[in-house]
């Protein structure tokens, strides 16, 4: 292909008119198959002088280099080899012209075409396609679409292409695919996923070029997908059909069930539906690797509701049912298919289960019984009847009944009647009540192999009677002295319930006038008020407390009243006395062992052989002598040859007590002219007077009591006290001397129920001076 380019030159009158360059178009046809180098075109110009021509850019010095180039004298341009349009569609260049020295006369930039030529088929994006697809999709759904595309010119019949379906296997017997100008694949008719499971499709896009049409291939597989079109069917049973009633568990019967659909699938696996199961007995499940129905027993069944029960099952897919049907092939458009074929009737199977008989355990009545008794009722009073049944028609009435739960054995059972009866006085505060309910349970048990049971509960009420004195909560307080009345706290309760109970009347005993006062009387709790003139020390205030209905009790309040200045607690000391240690508590009583033993040989060589009797009169707490002779007929006269070392003629047996630095030699039998002074027994010296041995012996025992009371320092452990300094009795310097504490015991702190809980070795004492009846 040639082109010229001219310039041409036109005058106007005594005006210059500048030079103008006119090139015509160039193109170049891709893929020009030579021989190279070709004329392209040559530059012409008008001109009076000489020029060359230069040409620079794309094609010659840039890329595609070397593509193009031109005579610089003539102006031809050439083609030296092939250019791709898919590459370049222009080449942008200059053209230059020079005059003989060089000088630039004129300069333009210039574009060159590419010809585009049919040299690309249409690709497809991807060489196969796959697609899953249900056996129940509808005709005309849309299924996927492929995708081509062409690198020639675009809008040019060279890059514009149809697509064309190939081929299809297998070629369906009932359906049909086919593809849209965009792509896109659909299908008219019916799958069947049993007659195809998979299908190939070829599809084709081929472009529009004049010259010579292009095209390219792609594969489509589509996988059916088998669904439920066939309907699942019972071939039938195995199983011994019976049932052992009361049993759970067992599965009397396998259905055996055959589907055409695909094994695993949900179009495959059986569902199945029991008509006749009225109670909810049964249930039934799929085997999941044999699609069988598996029958089995979930709830006890009854012989005596009946011997047999039929069942009727039927079976059905997890996934709903489908149908389709051609009726006309269309030449064009969707075919005409029926998918609405009425649902067939589902398969089903109907059969009898027996039931045999088993041993029932009997069944009471009223499971749960509730009575009423009123409380300390006679025993052998008749309570309630528990009554069971056994429904067996082998083993009817063939029972005992049995207590199963009697915590305190309240009642009595009888076997055959099942009567209750009381077998004790009844307790509405006894430990095993609950909130004055008490608990039996009786069982019902048959003569069955093995015996059965059946339990009925019976819960007994029992009803409250006044059969509970008040109580002291604490039977002891402590008071401080003081100059003016001081109160302490006095609480007590009845275990018996309204109006049985409290409020209380409370009232004092014996001589309480100016000592003792309650503040109010009436209530659960009073104030007991000390007046200024009880003395410090151990008291028993008595005292009567009386419920709503007039049941009263008598008690003995012990109180203690101490000099709270210097020991803030009275309970402390007697507190402490309870937590001596082990060593503290061993030397007390050794020591009062080895008391008791001198005390022993005492009596032993001074007592005679009469003896006086003590009776205790327990109702007056006082010791009672009686058949007692006259002081001084059976003990031996103390020597009246007394020295300040000790007695002549006494052993070691004789007890030597130091008080106010007086000598006194007691004798357990020897003791003459006894007093009580401020809680101790004091012995006159010298005397040879006598008193009876028996009373020396609870003299002694009544001193003992209160000496090991008098060590009882209040807040202190025994042996550990801060003592009182005193100045020597020798000393002369005339310091300060200290006087010893008083310690008074008062004369009523003798309790003779004290005396009574001393120890054997006291007995053993007393009995030294009893004699032996051979000797009267």
């Amino acid at each position: 292909m040639s082109k010229r380019l001219a310039c041409v030159t036109g005058t106007a009158s005594l005006r210059r008119q500048k030079r103008a360059w006119i090139i015509s178009s160039f193109e170049i046809e891709e893929g020009h198959p030579g021989p190279f180098p070709y004329e392209l075109g040559q530059i012409q110009i008008e001109r009076t002088y000489r020029v060359q021509f230069e040409l620079m850019g794309e094609g010659v010095d840039k890329e595609p280099k070397g593509l193009l180039s031109i005579d610089k004298a003539s102006g031809t341009v050439l083609v030296h080899k092939a250019v791709d349009y898919e590459e370049h569609q222009n080449l942008r260049l200059t053209f230059e012209s020079r005059k003989t020295d060089q000088a630039i006369d004129t300069k333009l930039g210039v574009e060159i075409g590419i010809l585009d030529i049919n040299d690309n088929p249409p690709l497809f994006l991807r060489g196969v396609y796959k697609i899953d697809m249900g056996e129940s999709t509808r005709q005309g759904s849309y299924l996927l679409s492929v995708l081509a595309h062409d690198k020639d010119q675009r809008g040019s019949p060279n890059s514009t292409f149809d697509y064309k379906m190939v081929s299809v296997s297998p070629q369906p017997a009932n359906a049909e695919f086919f593809i849209n100008n965009h792509g896109s694949i659909s299908f008219t008719g019916c799958l069947e996923y049993e007659a195809t499971e998979n299908y190939t499709l070829v599809v084709k896009a081929q472009d529009h070029g004049e010259v010579v049409s292009l095209s390219s291939l792609t594969t489509v597989i589509i996988n059916v997908q088998d669904e439920n079109n066939h309907l699942p069917t019972i071939t039938g049973y195995t199983g011994s059909s019976k049932v052992l009633e009361g049993s759970t568990g067992i599965a009397p019967l396998r259905l055996h069930v055959t589907d055409l659909d695909t094994k695993g699938t949900p179009a495959w696996r059986a569902k199945f539906t029991i008509e006749g199961n009225e109670g909810g007995h049964f249930k039934i499940e799929t085997d999941p690797e044999t699609n069988d129905g598996i029958l089995s027993v979930v709830k006890p069944l009854d012989f005596e509701d009946g011997a047999e029960r039929e069942l009727s099952v039927s079976v059905e897919n997890e996934e709903p049912f489908f149908s389709c049907e051609v009726k006309n092939r269309a030449v064009s458009g969707l075919w005409t298919v029926d998918t609405t074929a009425a649902l067939p009737q589902r398969s089903s199977e109907r059969f009898i289960i027996h039931i045999e008989d088993a041993n029932d355990p009997p069944i009471f009545i009223m499971p749960v019984k509730d009575t009423s008794m009123m409380e300390n009722a006679e025993v052998g009073s008749p309570v309630e009847t528990m009554t069971a049944v056994d429904l067996d028609s082998s083993h009817a009435n063939e029972f005992v009944y049995v207590k199963g739960y009697d915590p305190d054995d309240w009642v009595t059972v009888d076997l055959h009647t099942g009567h209750i009866t009381t077998a004790k006085l009844l307790d509405r505060e006894s430990r095993f009540m609950d909130k004055d309910v008490y608990m039996v349970i009786l069982y019902a048990v048959d003569n069955g192999e093995p015996p059965l049971t059946g339990t009925g509960t019976l819960r007994i009420h029992v009803r409250d009677q006044n059969d509970n004195v008040p109580q002291l909560t604490v039977s002891y307080v402590d008071m401080c002295v003081s100059d003016d009345p001081t109160t302490a706290n006095i609480t007590a309760f009845d275990l018996d319930l309204d109006p049985y109970g409290g409020p209380f009347l409370f009232q004092l005993l014996g001589d309480t006038d100016g000592k003792w006062s309650l503040d109010p009387s009436y209530g659960h709790s009073v104030n007991l008020v000390k007046e200024t003139s009880v003395y410090a020390g151990s008291h028993t205030v008595e005292m009567k407390i009386s419920d709503l209905q007039g049941q009263f009790a008598m008690y003995n309040l012990s109180v203690t009243v101490c000099d709270c200045s210097v020991t803030p607690s009275c309970q402390k000391g007697r507190v402490t006395v309870t937590q001596m240690g082990y060593g503290a508590i061993g030397i007390l009583f050794t020591s009062l062992i080895v008391l008791l033993f001198f005390l022993s040989l005492s009596v032993a060589i001074f007592c005679g052989k009469e003896q006086s009797i003590i009776h205790i009169d327990s109702s007056a707490n006082t010791l009672l002598h009686t058949n007692t002779e006259a002081p001084g007929t059976d003990c031996m006269v103390l020597d009246q040859n007394f020295s300040s070392h000790g007695a002549r003629g006494y052993g070691q047996e004789d007890l030597q007590l130091f008080n106010d630095n007086s000598l006194y030699m007691i004798s357990p039998c020897a003791v003459t002219n006894s007093y009580h002074h401020q809680g101790f027994v004091q012995i006159n010296k010298y005397s040879n007077n006598t008193m009876n041995c028996g009373s020396v012996t609870n003299a002694f025992r009544s001193l003992l009591h209160q000496r090991l009371y008098s060590i009882q320092v209040p807040g202190e452990e025994l042996g550990d006290y801060d003592p009182n300094p005193y100045a020597d009795e020798g000393d002369s310097s005339g310091g300060t001397q200290f006087q010893l504490d008083t310690i008074s015991i008062p004369d009523d702190t003798l309790d003779i129920g004290d005396m009574q809980d001393l120890s054997p070795k006291f007995n053993q004492l007393a009995s030294l001076c009893i004699p032996d009846s051979a000797n009267h």
